[in-house]
């Protein structure tokens, strides 16, 4: 008898676990249509942070998960190749984090890498909406190579200018202001509450956003998002980390082409603050 005791809270925690698994499977599994979940009428919107390694999409995506009406934790690291792909995001944003209401507006992913998109037609949906994010270049090279020492100035290069040449090329295929928002590193430290503005206003949200936002049981987890402390710290912090690594200024020339390019791409076929 005292073994069959011992044995029963792993039991049940097991029983749990399957029983959750089953429920959030049978919610998102059983309606056909990729918007939608059994028992709730109304469909999800998907809301995808489109922009860069090292742009502060981290620190964005616990802004917007801190509303009632999001739910999302970081970089998913799906693959999308059609619109059914929406409902394997539901599923690794509930099952992760165990909301069973599953009363949200906007299910979140950020992407930050190319070939993540295999089928680009999807950005156009109504059901769909992006919010661009750039971060200048030198910062981004430097915290890059920080992350990733293994790196040259060249890898690094190569991957920030072949970036920001498939985020304009996503600005002009949805071609929509109303349903893409740009915004910028330096306006989320230095304009705060214009961009918390926009952010309601073009999410269309009940409630607004602020400088301090939840922290998950996710957040800082290397492969989801940030894993520097500022992250942890629950509210934006504006004093940036110190960086020892300097980049060459043929390099930052380069970069700073793109980057020009890149913003200028979206200022003109996004909504800008």
């Amino acid at each position: 008898m005292t073994i069959a005791l011992d044995r029963l809270p792993q039991s049940w925690q097991g029983l749990t676990h399957r029983l959750t698994y089953k429920y959030f499977q049978v919610r998102i599994d059983t309606p056909k249509d990729p918007y939608k979940i059994l028992f709730r009428p109304q469909p999800y919107q998907v809301l995808f942070i489109l922009s860069h390694m090292r742009s502060g999409s981290s620190l964005l995506t616990h802004i917007l998960n801190s509303n009632p009406e999001i739910i999302g934790f970081g970089e998913t690291h799906l693959v999308y190749e059609s619109e059914q792909d929406f409902k394997a995001l539901m599923f690794k944003l509930y099952w992760r984090l165990k909301d069973l209401n599953m009363n949200h507006k906007y299910i979140l992913d950020k992407v930050l890498h190319d070939q993540k998109f295999l089928d680009h037609s999807f950005l156009q949906s109504d059901a769909v909406k992006t919010i661009f994010l750039l971060r200048e270049p030198k910062r981004t090279l430097a915290s890059i190579l920080d992350i990733k020492p293994h790196q040259n100035e060249q890898h690094a290069l190569g991957y920030y200018t072949g970036r920001l040449a498939t985020l304009e090329s996503y600005a002009r295929l949805i071609n929509s202001k109303e349903k893409s928002l740009f915004i910028t590193h330096d306006q989320v430290l230095n304009q705060s509450q214009l961009v918390f503005n926009s952010l309601q206003s073009h999410l269309d949200t009940k409630t607004g956003f602020s400088e301090e936002y939840r922290v998950l049981n996710t957040t800082g987890i290397r492969g989801i998002g940030d894993s520097s402390e500022n992250i942890r710290a629950g509210k934006i912090v504006k004093q940036a980390r110190k960086l020892d690594i300097e980049i060459s200024d043929d390099v930052l020339t380069q970069a700073q082409k793109a980057y020009d390019q890149c913003y200028e791409t979206l200022s003109h076929y996004c909504h800008c603050i």
